[in-house]
């Protein structure tokens, strides 16, 4: 009995994820589109600047796996600097990020805030930091030492591996990547290699070193050639696209992310919903209408979660569905997240104008000519607006 109601709940719960039955929920929720020329778009304006905020400085909770912790550090960081986080909010991710700190006894990342005024320094905080890491560097050295006179290769190279991932937990970056360095003349496997390269990667997206991240993709992409494992290399479409985002090529952005998207194991990166959250912004500005509807209004694994991103839903949707206030009204709610993104933030008024380049072409092209005047009825914005 009891394996009859297992089997019937896995059952349901496929039920529930089947892409036909989202499809089906998604077409009951959704009005059918009207025409391009239509001024009657219903236009939800459910959006507040405050709550925009929140949801900004509040980061999306993935279903599975977790991310790496000094890459949810370095996004508070971002916000702690930020001239648009309420002071409030400040408040709270300092409190957040010196816990941080003290938790992995990051002694040269809490000098570097002190000095610029982030955090109040404590000097008995920084010794006992301090003390703390010579202490265990000691101890890493002698598990070394054991192990080249007692024990194998494996053994050794676990034991170098050891003292790579303190390195990095204690954001010493130089030491790191010397350290992984000799990790890596200790390894044989080629999967065990690209995992080292997954590791420095993520040094790269901590400090935003984009020629460390450049230069470590390549590395990867070779020893690809002498093997590696299929779900290694779909990890690493996803590092790739993250540092295409970074560096404003949205449209490899897109190709990768949306390659990746019925496989992604990346969590380290970032939760489900955000990989979600890119991989829409970036196909908007990048694909043709037809490959949007194909790739992205119509997929199963963003139908999934799309709602749990505030806007995202009817940005995307009002967009191909040619209801154009709607879209705006969406479009306004996106802008703080995008605003308040480590990733996209350089980007930002960029990425405004490419969208704005988006809609206007695609509601230009239902006609041979238009007025400013009914441009501007449609978008639900003045004349004014348009015409600059």
């Amino acid at each position: 009995m009891k394996s009859r109601k297992i089997q019937g709940a896995k059952r349901e719960n496929r039920l529930r994820k089947s892409p036909l039955l989202l499809k089906l929920k998604k077409l009951k929720k959704k009005p059918q589109a009207p025409p391009p020329d239509s001024s009657s778009s219903s236009s939800s304006s459910s959006s507040s600047s405050s709550c925009i905020v929140v949801v900004g400085i509040c980061e999306m909770e993935g279903e599975e796996g977790s991310q790496q912790p000094h890459l949810a550090l370095a996004h508070r960081l971002f916000l702690l600097k930020h001239p648009s986080v309420p002071d409030i909010e400040k408040v709270r991710l300092k409190d957040e990020v010196l816990a941080s700190i003290k938790s992995d006894d990051m002694a040269s990342l809490y000098e570097t805030l002190a000095a610029e005024s982030l955090l109040e320094m404590d000097r008995g905080l920084l010794d006992s930091m301090r003390a703390r890491i010579e202490e265990e560097l000691k101890k890493l050295d002698e598990k070394i030492t054991d192990a080249e006179e007692n024990l194998g290769e494996s053994e050794v190279r676990e034991a170098h591996l050891a003292k790579s991932l303190y390195f990095i937990r204690i954001g010493d970056q130089e030491k790191a990547l010397e350290q992984l360095k000799v990790t890596e003349s200790k390894t044989v496997a080629v999967g065990q290699k690209m995992d080292l390269v997954f590791y420095t990667l993520q040094l790269g997206f901590f400090y935003m070193d984009f020629d460390l991240i450049s230069k470590s993709i390549d590395k990867a992409k070779n020893l690809f050639e002498e093997g590696g494992d299929w779900e290694r290399k779909n990890r690493l479409k996803v590092y790739e696209g993250l540092y295409c985002l970074s560096t404003r090529n949205f449209k490899q952005a897109a190709s990768l992310f949306l390659d990746s998207i019925s496989t992604f194991t990346t969590y380290e990166l970032f939760p489900y919903d955000t990989f979600v959250f890119y991989t829409v912004l970036t196909s908007i500005i990048s694909l043709d209408r037809v490959s949007l509807k194909q790739k992205v209004v119509d997929a199963p694994e963003i139908l999934t979660v799309i709602g749990k991103v505030p806007h995202l839903s009817e940005f995307m949707n009002s967009l191909y569905d040619c209801q154009y206030k709607s879209f705006f009204a969406a479009f306004a709610g996106l802008t703080e997240q995008i605003r308040l993104d480590r990733y996209l933030h350089p980007h930002f008024r960029y990425y405004m104008r490419e969208v704005r380049t988006v809609v206007y072409s695609q509601f230009l092209e239902s006609y041979k000519s238009v007025t400013i005047e009914a441009m501007a009825k449609a978008f639900g914005v003045t004349v004014d607006f348009i015409d600059a």
